[in-house]
Parts: structure tokens; C-alpha cells; sequence
């Protein structure tokens, strides 16, 4: 979970940074903000691989153990990459918004491994067992989390 809150982080401060300069070099002067969504979805998707590249090179351990779920953490980044756009923050909030998501997103990462780790070793009725825990695992998760949202 801690390897995989990194590279989060490396990648949504990234994609945030460019498609920032992206939006407000190209897209804006142009008028052409329609192609925001794919345009972003192109710039992640490299970024991603890249990543990937250098994590293969670096620490293929890590790479083994985040290379398929590197791919599933495109959404999170795509949607922080919007959002700073629709917030109309500068480059600097961009920034600080993109690290903060990240590290949230690494906090819940890793309450739920921890979760899912402490389901293993207790005894939970055989029907209950695998994805079915899971999802209403992370439904709570998501439920208690979402008392943050009047916190800010």
C-alpha cells in the first residue's frame, strides 16, 4: 500500500503539473476546452506508462507487485486533473490539491489493506468470504470517509 500511495503521488503531481500547462497553453488560447477529457485521458494514460517503465527498471519487485494496479489509479488522477480545472485553481493550489488527494487516497489505501488483511485471520461466515466482505467493507469505508466531506 505505501509503494503504491508513491507512485500515486509521483503520477497525479505529474499529471496534474502538465495537463495544467496543457489546459491553460493550448486548450483555453485555442478554444478548444471540448477536448479536455481526452486530451487528459492521453497525457495520464503516458504518464502511467512511464511510470511504469521506471518502476520496471528501478525496482522490478515493486513493479511486480503495482504494475496491473498502476493502470486502475488513472480515474483518481483524471479526476483530480478536472477538477483542478473546474475549481480554476493556479499552479500552485493545483499542486498542493493534487499531493493531498494522493496522500488521502494512500490513507484510505492502506486502512483498507489493513482491513483486508485482519478479515484473513477472523472467521467470517462461507457465503461472506472474498469479494462479497470487500464490497461492504469498502462501502463503510467509504461511508466514514465521507465525514470528512463537512470537516473542510
Amino acid at each position: 500500500a505505501l509503494g503504491m500511495t508513491g507512485a500515486v503521488t509521483f503520477v497525479m503531481i505529474l499529471a496534474t503539473l502538465v495537463t495544467f500547462i496543457v489546459q491553460k497553453t493550448i486548450l483555453d488560447p485555442f478554444g478548444i476546452g471540448f477536448m479536455q477529457t481526452i486530451t487528459f485521458i492521453l497525457i495520464i494514460a503516458a504518464l502511467v506508462q512511464m511510470v511504469e517503465i521506471i518502476l520496471k527498471k528501478v525496482s522490478p519487485s515493486l513493479y511486480q507487485a503495482l504494475g496491473v494496479f498502476l493502470i486502475t489509479t488513472n480515474c483518481a488522477v483524471l479526476g483530480v486533473a478536472i477538477m483542478v480545472i473546474q475549481k480554476d485553481f493556479n499552479l500552485l493550489e493545483s499542486l498542493v490539491f493534487a499531493a493531498s488527494t494522493a496522500i488521502g487516497f494512500g490513507l484510505a489505501l492502506t486502512i483498507f489493506a489493513g482491513i483486508r488483511e485482519h478479515l484473513e485471520l477472523v472467521a467470517i461466515p462461507k457465503g461472506m468470504k472474498g469479494s462479497p466482505i470487500a464490497l461492504i467493507t469498502a462501502g463503510l469505508l467509504a461511508m466514514a470517509f465521507m465525514g470528512f466531506s463537512g470537516i473542510v
